[in-house]
């Protein structure tokens, strides 16, 4: 690794240190589905939001409950204390694609049709009140 690359890198570790994130990867459905949850909660309390994601009746917000539940124990990890009510938000939930599989599906007349079986990427960041007003 070069110079260049390894002091890059570096601060980018530095500016992770700050930042309280989890990432969910190669989630087996499709990110418009991951999408249409993922902006119920975008900029909501952490609290209020597991409670939007619980009765939710999507698939996805499942998956996106038990992501939002990582991310704010590694808040409390890296701060050494219990997350407050009304203290944490959800700063920043990105929706990425992932691979696609491609299968095939007997049609009539020897044709065949594609399937594309889609995945996505989900990272959600959570953030203080404090911080941001400051």
């Amino acid at each position: 690794m070069g110079a260049r690359k390894r002091i890059s890198a570096e601060q980018r570790k530095e500016a992770q240190k700050n930042m309280y994130f989890a990432k969910l990867k190669d989630v087996p459905s499709s990110p418009r589905k991951m999408r249409l949850v993922a902006d119920m909660i975008r900029g909501m309390e952490v609290f209020r939001a597991l409670g939007v994601l619980k009765f939710s009746n999507k698939e996805a917000s499942i998956k996106l409950e038990k992501l939002l539940r990582s991310a704010i124990s590694n808040w409390e990890q890296k701060n050494e204390r219990k997350a407050e009510s009304g203290e944490l938000y959800v700063s920043t939930i990105n929706v990425d694609v992932a691979t696609t599989l491609k299968r095939m599906r007997p049609a009539p007349q020897g044709r065949g049709y594609r399937i594309r079986k889609r995945s996505n990427h989900v990272t959600l960041f959570v953030d203080t009140k404090n911080e941001n007003q400051n």
